[in-house]
């Protein structure tokens, strides 16, 4: 048996019945849809949510809360990451954290969090920092630099 020389079984894949399609489409005086009612109509579509003129579920359901449009995401980094990550006396910038996968997807910018413990020395470049973050890179010698 050769990959090039395999064939599907016979019968086994069938053609989609096309509905609708007139009378001489081998599908009957119907056309396949079945007898009367809004399906059978051309244009005949529902929307999606529509219970037959029943209040739908989603205006039924009370309201709560809202979305703040306002609301910025950071992708998260955490000291303990940088001290396993980098080298003494690197400088550290959003573009250094995507290249080593700390970071998969900037969103609105990069936020440093104090879990875990630094003792390499690094110049630090993010858009924000945790305030326990900021002292621990500062005792431990290094820089932090907040981004706009």
């Amino acid at each position: 048996m050769e990959l090039n020389k395999l064939k599907i079984a016979e019968g086994s894949r069938k053609s989609r019945k096309r509905v609708g399609r007139g009378s001489g489409s081998g599908h009957g005086t119907t056309a396949g849809k079945g007898t009367k009612g809004q399906k059978a109509r051309s244009g005949g579509k529902i929307r999606r949510g529509f219970e037959g003129g029943q209040m739908p579920l989603y205006r039924r359901v009370p309201k709560r809360g809202f979305t703040n449009i306002h609301r910025r995401e950071y992708a998260i980094v955490t000291v303990k990451d940088l001290e396993r990550t980098f080298n003494p006396g690197d400088v550290v910038s959003p573009k250094e954290l995507k290249q080593t996968g700390l970071v998969k997807s900037m969103l609105d910018g990069v936020k440093i969090l104090g879990n875990g413990d630094i003792t390499k020395k690094l110049h630090i470049k993010a858009n924000r920092f945790s305030q326990a973050a900021a002292e621990k890179i500062r005792a431990a010698g290094g820089t932090v630099e907040e981004l706009k």
